[in-house]
């Protein structure tokens, strides 16, 4: 048994995490390392990245050329070194002084050698480690990546393309003699996700606990395939027009209206094996059905659960359940409806949507707002302080494009005009507030 396999065996359950990328360049690391932070702190585990290329950009202000990269550069070997230190102290911070439970270093980690030494740091700082290596050897996918990442990079910012381009793949070269993958036999004690050819073919070894399951389940449904969701909400409903919260209502006639431009909207954007899902609620299937396509209902997308609040007015729940209403506006995120949901329940729900998305391609999910602004904060990354307040309109097409390290928005309004549902995060969130400093005349939401 490996040395490394040994200091395994000593890991608490209960400890943090460190996960740690692996291989060459233009691989997908850092996209990986990105999307795994996003998702980990989507679902509530405080998650961090720390990706050593950042403190090299910040140690090194000016990038010549990959002769710093050599392995006979003992200068920038030794600076190399110095900045994968400071990341490590960066993340034993975060871990054991900041609350973090998740970090990710995300670096190459070639060698063995290497990898046996932040493995020492993690058992000496009682942290599990976890190792995620991508390796390809598609010409394709590496010259894609090269192109829609590696150039964007302050290191290439006076570069022209083919210089940047040849650069790099010089690069790349530096690190391939020393590279010593993830060896089935000689890592079996480790544990680790090998990512074979950007999802082909997967190896999994040793998950010691849950969040190294879901981990594992997360990076197995990620795809870098081109392709656009489109979030939008039903059409205004009957409830919606008289300022009524939840229930399960149809659409008004504007609703109505907007559900045939949305069909419209839809066909002229010629998408290609278009999936289109629902709630189980009739205003969001009235909806799919004017678009006039199949469509699939999902249970885990009906709008939150508002309890004993259902169908009421947010003046009638101003008056008769004042405290309740004044705990929602002080942590609108967790606050629970008394025999209902919070978003945080929320957001545990839709887990698997998000899972069917990262799978799928070409999708619209027609949904209510609070299951619009769930999903929209996984996409665009948003904390959970802010989730409950982004602006989801009715009668407005949100189209989201992934792109390398992130998502491109696009709003679409189809000019059916609807009510506004939208409350801005109250200033005053006193338990003792007066009816008209709790309301701040402004229409109901959920």
């Amino acid at each position: 048994m490996n040395e490394i396999g040994v200091q395994c065996l000593v890991c608490m359950t209960n400890c943090p995490t460190l996960i740690v990328t692996v291989g060459l360049p233009a691989r997908g690391k850092t996209y990986i390392s990105k999307k795994l932070t996003r998702y980990l702190n989507w679902i509530d585990v405080p998650t961090k990245e720390f990706n050593v290329g950042q403190y090299r950009r910040e140690c090194v202000k000016i990038y010549k050329s990959f002769e710093f990269f050599r392995p006979d550069n003992e200068e920038g070997l030794k600076i190399r070194k110095q900045c994968a230190l400071a990341a490590l102290n960066d993340v034993r911070q975060y871990l054991t002084d900041e609350g973090g439970q998740v970090a990710v270093f995300d670096a190459t980690n070639t060698t063995r050698e290497r990898r046996e030494t932040i493995f020492r740091f993690a058992e000496q700082n009682g942290f599990k480690v976890f190792f995620v290596e991508s390796v390809c050897e598609d010409p394709d996918v590496i010259a894609e990546n090269i192109v829609q990442v590696k150039l964007g990079s302050p290191d290439y910012t006076h570069c022209d393309t083919e210089e940047a381009v040849a650069d790099f793949m010089k690069r790349i070269k530096c690190y391939e003699n020393s590279y010593e993958p993830l060896d089935e036999e000689l890592d079996r004690d480790l544990s680790f996700i090998k990512i074979i050819d950007v999802g082909r073919r997967y190896l999994v070894n040793r998950v010691q606990d849950h969040i190294q399951s879901r981990i594992v389940y997360y990076l197995m449904n990620i795809h870098i395939t081109p392709r656009s969701i489109f979030l939008c909400r039903h059409g205004e409903s009957d409830l919606n027009v008289r300022g009524r919260i939840g229930g399960d209502s149809g659409l008004s006639a504007r609703g109505k209206e907007f559900a045939k431009s949305l069909g419209q909207f839809i066909q002229s954007q010629n998408i290609r094996d278009l999936k289109v899902w629902t709630s189980q609620m009739k205003r969001t299937i009235q909806t799919a059905e004017a678009v006039g396509v199949p469509y699939e209902q999902w249970k885990a997308l009906n709008e939150i659960d508002a309890g004993v609040c259902e169908e009421l007015m947010y003046e009638e729940i101003q008056q008769k359940y004042p405290q309740e209403f004044a705990l929602r506006d002080q942590d609108k995120y967790r606050y629970r409806y008394p025999k209902g949901e919070s978003y945080e329940d929320l957001v545990q729900r839709l887990e698997p949507v998000i899972m069917e998305l990262e799978r799928q391609e070409n999708v619209l999910v027609i949904c209510h707002q609070a299951v619009m602004r769930c999903l929209l904060a996984y996409f665009l990354d948003k904390p959970a302080d802010e989730l409950p307040y982004l602006k989801c309109s009715l009668h407005t097409v949100l189209k989201l494009t992934p792109v390398a390290y992130g998502c491109k928005v696009e709003s679409v309004c189809l000019k059916v005009e609807a009510v506004n549902t939208h409350r801005e995060r109250p200033t005053n969130v006193n338990v003792h507030r007066t009816a008209d400093d709790a309301l701040q005349t402004v229409p109901p939401h959920l």
